[in-house]
């Protein structure tokens, strides 16, 4: 799985599993890794096993509970010994529509935060209008009567990377291009500039995509021969600076009426190959040879894993994302690949590689709504 989940974002321009007892994390299930996870978590399609992305097909439901599966959702291209990421030894509530999980009765909000990286962003060659964080915007607007925002904070600031302004409506949009975990909180000022304190008395919904440059990095570590000692305690890290995110906006009083988190899991271009060369531009996008050690493989899986106990722990919700896109990178018309979709698939990532087109963009974006309609 790993050689696929590296690639999940442009290298940032920016053997012993550790303890993690201490730090609130889960000590991963997957020690050993080596010989059973061969790409990881890559499970499946915002439908249940139909490969036109059309609607016909019954919720997947586990009839013995009347509750839908994480199986059940991505059996369609879910293997036998799959080395995925096992999101069910935390016992998440998966939502019917199989986008994500279902922890929140999202109702009556009234601003809307997005924070994050240049998927939340949005990159050219995509146009503004196209972008998920402005396609959502729009339906939230509606959904919740809200004020729309405006030009200056659905366009991006090229020499920034972010939007040209931070308030519109009743909007607040803070990722950028490049950001990683310790932006959000601890090297940066995300949270803050976007949830100051004069705006938590209001019923607030927050929307972020983090982790994809953090995984760069790591695997430049594992390029630059660093120790896996080394390197799992800069996985731990990341995966704790995204608890210590969350876990800071769900503390009880800090939003008196009310406030809602909704994140992604990391996709990637491969399709579970891990054949970086497979987007005609990896050698601008600057990927190099895949890392094969297996325990960067174990450090992914158990990021994904991390994500999922996030949002079980804290009543949050996290999407599918890897999931979803694997079938729809730039091996999607491949028959004999595991996410193999059908005739009908389509790519969903653009010329970078890394960044979603526009389909891309407008499933991310019904994901988000398919989560805080259900």
């Amino acid at each position: 799985m790993l050689t696929l989940l590296l690639a999940c974002t442009a290298p940032s321009d920016t053997s012993v599993v550790p303890d993690l007892e201490d730090d609130g994390l889960v000590t991963p299930i997957h020690e050993d890794t080596s010989d059973d996870q061969e790409e990881g978590g890559g499970d499946t399609e915002l439908d249940t096993d139909d490969t036109d992305d059309t609607d016909d097909t019954e919720d997947p439901v586990d009839t013995a509970t009347d509750t839908p599966t994480f199986e059940a959702c991505f059996a369609e291209i879910a293997g036998e010994g799959d080395g995925g990421p096992d999101y069910d030894q935390f016992g998440p509530t998966v939502a019917s529509h199989c986008s994500g999980t279902d922890h929140q009765d999202i109702t009556g909000v009234e601003r809307v935060v997005f924070l994050g990286d240049s998927v939340t962003v949005g990159t050219p060659p995509s146009a503004d209008a196209e972008f998920y964080r402005n396609i959502l915007a729009d339906e939230l607007a509606t959904k919740f009567s809200l004020d729309a925002p405006d030009w200056t904070w659905t366009g991006v600031n090229l020499l920034e990377g972010t939007s040209y302004a931070i308030e519109s409506g009743d909007f607040a949009h803070c990722a950028k291009w490049g950001a990683r975990a310790d932006d959000l909180m601890r090297d940066n000022s995300q949270v803050e500039d976007c949830l100051p304190e004069d705006q938590r008395d209001k019923v607030t919904l927050i929307v972020f995509t983090i982790g994809g440059n953090d995984l760069s990095n790591l695997t430049e570590g594992f390029m630059e021969g660093k120790s896996h000692e080394e390197l799992w305690e800069q996985t731990r890290e990341t995966m704790g600076l995204v608890r210590d995110t969350v876990e800071w906006i769900k503390e009880p009083g800090r939003f008196e009426n009310g406030v809602y988190v909704v994140f992604t899991n990391l996709y990637e271009f491969t399709d579970a190959t891990g054949d970086t060369a497979s987007c005609p531009a990896a050698g601008l996008a600057g990927f190099g040879e895949a890392v094969t050690d297996p325990e960067l493989e174990a450090m992914v899986v158990w990021s994904m894993e991390q994500f999922m106990s996030i949002a079980v722990d804290t009543d949050t919700d996290m999407l599918f994302l890897l999931e979803t896109f694997c079938g729809h990178g730039f091996n999607y018309d491949d028959p004999d690949g595991r996410c193999y979709r059908g005739a009908e698939a389509e790519l969903w990532f653009d010329l970078t590689c890394i960044h979603p087109n526009p389909v891309g963009h407008q499933v991310i974006a019904d994901m988000f709504l398919d989560v805080v309609d259900e």
